[in-house]
């Protein structure tokens, strides 16, 4: 069994207003409020597959899609996106409490945007930057001229927003690929396909038993940890000491 994992994108329209005048200062209360804002599309992939797809409003209506989407969550062993855990994430949950749907329990995320800022010293963290610096080619460009007429219903405008989400989440992933080596993974491979705990020993990044010990540590406490080497996928990870028994007993 591997990991599962859905890498997803949103698209979301603005509030409609009441404005009397417009500037760089101007308040305005929630009270003038129109129109609440939606989530317009979803678009996902799963990792390791070719085709990326795509849920859509129903004409300004989001809620068939969330809970479309709901039922593609159920399947996932985590959830990547970009930023995803302060916006999309909150959004996805904002709009199914209006809706009120009922809450529904999530996988694990994985959010690219924390694991840039954490590992990293780059100019901008952006998906955008992210993929011009590592791939050459980033985000589609849009204007706000393509979300004013997705809400005016033009159907041609809502195709291009697709696209320009689904382009999002194909990079979105290939980022991922990136940035993977330098973060601790948030699902063991080895104990999520063998459903033994025994196997803490192995690789969690690929599952792997090819591996070997390349250093002994004592952590400020005074346990001692080992540091594995996996000769597959040739990352590095730490157990602790009687998980590293449960490696000497297998090999």
């Amino acid at each position: 069994m591997s990991i599962k994992r859905l890498f997803w994108d949103i698209e979301t329209s603005p509030n409609i207003v009441f404005s009397w005048r417009i500037g760089g200062k101007i308040y305005l209360d929630h009270n003038n409020i129109i129109k609440e804002r939606a989530v317009i599309c979803i678009c996902y992939r799963w990792e390791g597959s070719s085709k990326t797809y795509s849920l859509t409003w129903d004409s300004g209506n989001d809620r068939q899609m969330l809970t479309d989407f709901s039922e593609v969550i159920n399947d996932a062993d985590e959830m990547i996106a970009h930023n995803g855990d302060s916006f999309d994430l909150r959004w996805f949950n904002a709009r199914r409490l209006i809706n009120e749907l009922e809450p529904i329990p999530y996988p694990k995320t994985v959010d690219t945007l924390k694991m840039a800022r954490k590992h990293f010293a780059l100019n901008s963290n952006r998906l955008d930057y992210l993929g011009k610096l590592l791939f050459g080619s980033g985000k589609v460009k849009t204007d706000f001229d393509l979300w004013k007429s997705v809400i005016d219903n033009d159907e041609k405008a809502l195709n291009k927003m697709v696209r320009y989400c689904k382009r999002d989440v194909i990079l979105l992933e290939h980022v991922w690929n990136k940035l993977r080596d330098y973060d601790v993974p948030k699902t063991h491979a080895a104990v999520l396909a063998s459903g033994d705990v025994r196997h803490r020993w192995m690789c969690p990044h690929c599952g792997s038993d090819h591996v070997k010990k390349s250093k002994t540590r004592i952590t400020a406490r005074g346990m001692k940890q080992h540091q594995m080497n996996c000769l597959e996928c040739n990352r590095y990870y730490s157990i602790a000491n009687n998980v590293f028994a449960w490696y000497l007993e297998d090999k």
